[in-house]
């Protein structure tokens, strides 16, 4: 988790919008949020909208950081749609030898 005190945060905000004077992080905002994370990207929730993204540039950065690194893993590690049809073959004959 990205560690920073509420003095940092507040300073992150638009101070001249009438958000920033009603909605003030706290490092426990940025650890719920951070700690949702996982289940919010695994439904498929777009975190670019979330409200908290919207209002706290630390988070912003660790999810454009993450999604540069989970590019790069698809990039160096592309994973095929379905195995290829011989490797059905192989286990049926795997199968039938008694080897499964």
């Amino acid at each position: 988790m990205i560690e920073h005190n509420e003095r940092e945060l507040e300073q992150e905000l638009p101070h001249e919008s009438a958000q920033s004077d009603q909605y003030l992080l706290t490092e426990d905002d940025c650890a719920e949020f951070q700690s949702m994370m996982p289940e919010r990207i695994a439904a498929g929730e777009d975190l670019q909208t979330h409200p908290h993204m919207l209002t706290c540039e630390r988070c912003r950065a660790l999810v454009r950081d993450l999604e540069y690194i989970a590019e790069a893993a698809r990039q160096l590690f592309p994973v095929e749609a379905e195995p290829p049809d011989e490797l059905w073959a192989e286990i049926e004959r795997a199968i039938e030898r008694g080897e499964a």
